[in-house]
């Protein structure tokens, strides 16, 4: 798993849908188990939803849940629509592979909400209307930047969707065996249901009910996990630096240095950085992008104007900061308790990039795979990494209904001249077809690495929504010009790197993997063929000998002389005692095997990506480094180069309002 997995998402679940496409977790006879938890926890959030349902009867009520949610509330809220499968699954997978690096991904989503907190929430609250939009139209062209900016709004949540819903997908069909296409159809209704008829007032509370489930399940498994070494940290890391599937795990990272190193600096390199973010320069990159994304995604943004006041915005800020921040402790936990428990050389066998680690320590705590509380646990940790997928999904849904509907229909065709009930209908409407829309694409995307669209994502919000936020808030001199030429500029960049970098899939490299993964196992013929313990075993250490291990091409032809010789043998060949080992090593090597063979029958005939590249243009994952300065920068060139009378004679109400709240509730009444 790399930085674009976990931008997936940084909320998506895309890498960890795809890793979940190969395996199944639930066994046939406990799957009774998994439907009544998936039930219980569905008819849970349906119920909220018909609760809902008769609070929503007008514009402020679907869009802002009527601005009566208090800080609080508002504060779990905004941690259920933040903390994505990507942050239960996909950080605790890296941190049980990584380690410490795995740890930064936590630090570097908390530190986001500092920028939130400083800079956006009270402003936003105190313009007092619904959307990102109505923030950057308070004092420039209404018209040109709602276009623009729902324009913005509808590509970020659509980049976030697609991985959200093939990630569900991809979940319910591995745990229950439902069809992949009819599981996103399954997830669509669920999101469309709780948003056509319980608007923000549903969203809000599904968002809150998956936090405080997601809190509670992360707290029982690290309680578990802890209590062995007596809840003493010391003791549960020196666990970690004497676990010698931890010190497999890192010689296999650090190459030849293991050879210099003890099992116990093996272990302790564990605790240290460098075992994945290896590159300075793309770490600062992604850090830009996490830290000033997430001030501009539009449906974080539309959770501060669901409270009263910006005392409340600001107090959800602070509530969501510790929820989020004890949670992602807690991943810490969750990640070396699955390295301990589960093993890393067991977590890649399930996944690669580690996705499941959560789910099958889950079911390690619980007893086991052929246990009720294991298979019980695994059920309910899945059901809450689902409930996950839907609340951020109905959130990101609204948020571009919201754009469509109140942005382009009410704003820009109607003049701001439709009814109440008007609104909630077109409101309704744009939700349906967002849901249409987001159900096609996660069928469409069926099997496709989507990982880099959530890092699209981030990057877009990051290069295009923050500068035009930030600066229309803070720079007198900041007009229309500058925002639709920041935002179009941003934005394009951003996704154009994206487009580039090394995210996105490269057949020729593929295929070059594969070849030299079957070149370099000249026996995989003979395996199935003589299936003895005893040669099994002196066939993985003749696999491990260096020169078996080159490509069959290059290998001394004394190698596949050996392996005959070795089946002559097989009567007279002992167990060692590392059987089991040496079975799921060959076991892996039949799999590495399998996946290179699908590989090159997938990309036979092709070339380059999607974009016509046959190798990456752009060398880093995330293009924050590059987008997000010139994002600022086009919003300052086009408001000098433009002249905007509007944007001037509204900044001293603008600057008022932003910092006091006076007049936002007449705001919010127009």
């Amino acid at each position: 798993m790399n930085a674009k997995h976990l931008l997936s998402s940084l909320p998506l679940l895309a890498a960890s849908s795809l890793a979940f496409a190969g395996e199944g977790a639930v066994a046939d006879e406990w799957k009774w188990l998994t439907f009544l938890v998936f039930g219980g926890i569905i008819g849970l959030t349906m119920y909220i939803t018909f609760w809902a349902s008769k609070r929503v009867h007008s514009t402020s009520e679907f869009y802002a849940a009527g601005r009566s949610i208090s800080g609080m509330q508002n504060g779990w809220a905004i941690a259920g629509d933040y903390l994505s499968a990507a942050s239960f699954l996909g950080i605790a997978g890296l941190i049980s592979l990584y380690g410490y690096d795995g740890f930064m991904y936590s630090v570097g989503f908390l530190v986001a909400y500092i920028t939130v907190l400083l800079v956006i929430a009270e402003p936003c609250r105190n313009i007092g209307k619904y959307t990102l939009g109505d923030i950057l139209a308070f004092r420039n062209d209404p018209k040109k930047t709602k276009t623009i900016a729902a324009i913005s709004t509808i590509t970020v949540s659509i980049f976030y969707l697609t991985a959200q819903m093939v990630g569900g997908g991809v979940l319910i069909k591995t745990l229950i065996g439902i069809d992949y296409e009819v599981s996103v159809i399954g997830v669509g209704i669920l999101m469309l249901a709780y948003v056509v008829f319980g608007g923000m007032v549903a969203t809000t509370w599904v968002q809150i009910v998956k936090a405080i489930l997601l809190v509670m399940a992360s707290l029982v498994l690290v309680a578990l996990v802890w209590a062995p070494y007596g809840f003493s940290l010391p003791g549960i890391l020196d666990g970690v630096v004497h676990n010698d599937g931890i010190q497999k795990q890192v010689a296999k990272l650090v190459g030849n240095a293991a050879t210099n190193m003890t099992p116990e600096e093996l272990g302790q390199r564990f605790l240290e950085p460098g075992l994945f973010l290896k590159n300075p320069i793309d770490q600062i990159s992604l850090g830009m992008a996490l830290v000033l994304g997430t001030a501009g995604l539009p449906h974080i943004l539309m959770r501060f104007f669901t409270v009263p006041n910006a005392k409340e915005a600001r107090k959800s800020v602070v509530w969501a900061m510790g929820i989020i921040g004890g949670f992602y402790v807690l991943t810490l936990f969750l990640g070396m308790g699955a390295a301990l428990n589960v093993g890393p050389a067991n977590i890649i066998a399930l996944d690669k990039g580690g996705n499941m680690a959560a789910p099958i320590l889950a079911q390690y705590l619980g007893g086991g795979a052929n246990s009720m509380m294991g298979n019980f646990f695994l059920a309910f940790v899945a059901a809450v990494a689902f409930a996950t997928i839907v609340a951020v999904v109905a959130g990101l849904v609204l948020a571009s209904a919201s754009a469509m509907a109140h942005d382009i229909y009410v704003g820009v065709i109607r003049g701001n001249q439709a009814t109440p009930d008007e609104q909630v209908k077109a409101a309704r409407i744009s939700s349906v077809i967002v849901g249409i829309v987001a159900i096609v694409i996660g069928i469409a995307a069926k099997g496709q690495n989507v990982a880099h669209l959530v890092g699209m994502a981030f990057a877009v919000a990051a290069s295009g929504n923050l500068p035009a936020v930030f600066l229309t808030l803070y720079w007198k001199r900041c007009n229309t010009g500058g925002i639709i030429l920041g935002m179009l500029v941003g934005s394009f960049s951003a996704i154009a790197l994206v487009m580039m970098s090394p995210n996105l899939t490269y057949p020729k490299a593929i295929i070059k993997d594969a070849q030299a993964v079957l070149d370099g196992t000249p026996a995989k013929d003979a395996v199935p063929a003589k299936a003895s313990e005893g040669f099994v075993c002196e066939l993985f250490a003749v696999c491990q000998n260096k020169e078996a291990a080159k490509p069959a091409t290059e290998a001394k032809p004394g190698a596949i002389e050996k392996l005959a010789k070795l089946n002559e043998k097989m009567a007279t060949l002992t167990v060692p005692a590392d059987l089991e080992k040496a079975k799921k090593d060959a076991g892996k090597l039949e799999k590495d095997i399998k996946k290179a063979q699908d590989d090159l029958k997938k990309f036979e005939g092709q070339t380059t990506s999607i974009v016509g590249l046959e190798k990456p243009l752009f060398r880093l994952k995330n293009p924050g480094l590059l987008s997000i300065p010139l994002g600022f920068l086009c919003v300052i060139l086009g408001s000098l180069l433009y002249r905007d009378k509007r944007s001037e004679e509204m900044w001293d109400e603008l600057y008022v309002r932003q910092n006091t709240g006076i007049h936002a509730e007449g705001s919010v009444a127009h």
